[in-house]
């Protein structure tokens, strides 16, 4: 969608399936947002707020989560093949990943 989303207050927003592939949500408040099943490949999320977020098989390939604040964030089956997590906050997150998705990261070098 290439979506630029920079800045905005998303607080609680319902984007269950959205489709956000390349959208730009830097520093995007996203605390408390319903991601689940949401389309955020390529999505750039520097410094976006996720917290509390629902991402709950959301599709994050390739996505920039650098400096993301993750804290709570419910990461359950999310596809992270790719993305960017560079100095993300990830306190307390749930991360639940599939055999496959362990499988995946175990062949990183």
């Amino acid at each position: 969608t290439r979506a630029d989303l920079t800045r905005a207050n998303l607080t609680r927003a319902n984007l269950t399936d959205a489709d956000l592939t390349r959208a730009n949500l830097t520093r995007a408040d996203l605390t408390r947002a319903n991601l689940t099943r949401a389309n955020l490949t390529d999505a750039n999320l520097t410094r976006a707020d996720l917290t509390d977020a629902d991402l709950t098989d959301a599709d994050l390939t390739d996505a920039n989560l650098t400096r993301a604040d993750l804290t709570d964030a419910d990461l359950t089956r999310a596809n992270l093949t790719g993305a960017s997590l560079t100095g993300a906050n990830l306190t307390d997150a749930i991360v639940r990943l599939t055999a496959h998705m362990i499988a995946h990261i175990k062949t990183i070098p």
